[in-house]
């Protein structure tokens, strides 16, 4: 399947994306710097490796402009939490979705850990889960409720469940969510255009990496 897009043409295929949203976009939010946190959603080596069955063309894409947030998020001291999607060797978590997917992402394989660009520090949450939602039974909201967050800045992979399924659920729970167009990816550019079609109508702000980046940074 031919890749939808690439790090060299995200920031412009963004820019396009989110024209074409527009009409839907209309709930426009400011980042609030000091109650915000970065979720960064099952960018592991089992979607990301380019030899795996289950390559994620965009999850590739995006890996550059995922890490400058990551920086970003850092440098201004600011919570990272990371999700890493994973099930049993023998499956016994799995239900619906072995029969659904078929091979699993087990805990303990190599192929489970977050890419080696963005290994999350000693420090830095790494949640567990797995069904498409982050907070789908983990602690997620615990952290968030600790944190005092209230801002939610969504990346990761794949735009049109794994992230789109915690935006819904963080709306659920009545976080501002803000999520980038061009730091989430799938497979292909319909299901990634449909997802921001839908969040932005009805669950979050959809913007960009440089946005954010400029409200986090700001003193």
């Amino acid at each position: 399947m031919e890749a939808y897009v690439t790090p060299d043409t995200i920031e412009e295929k963004a820019k396009l994306w989110l024209k074409k949203i527009e009409p839907f976009n209309r709930h426009r939010m400011r980042l609030n710097k000091e109650r915000s946190a970065l979720l960064v959603i099952d960018m592991q080596c089992f979607f990301l490796n380019l030899d795996s069955p289950t390559f994620t063309c965009g999850g590739i894409a995006i890996l550059p402009t995922v890490k400058q947030l990551i920086d970003a998020f850092r440098e201004e001291d600011r919570p990272i939490i990371f999700t890493r999607h994973t099930h049993h060797p023998d499956n016994l978590d799995a239900g619906i979705m072995e029969w659904w997917w078929g091979g699993m992402c087990l805990e303990g394989s190599p192929e489970s850990e977050v890419h080696h660009d963005i290994v999350p520090l000693p420090h830095e949450k790494v949640i567990q889960k797995h069904r498409y939602s982050a907070f789908y039974n983990t602690d997620l909201e615990t952290i968030l409720r600790c944190l005092k967050i209230e801002d939610i800045v969504i990346s990761g992979i794949m735009t049109n469940l794994c992230c789109e399924s915690s935006a819904r659920d963080a709306y659920y729970r009545d976080y501002r969510t803000f999520f980038l167009a061009d730091a989430t990816g799938t497979i292909n550019e319909e299901m990634h255009l449909a997802s921001l079609l839908n969040i932005a109508f009805g669950f979050a702000f959809v913007t960009t990496k440089n946005e954010i980046i400029l409200e986090i940074q700001k003193k």
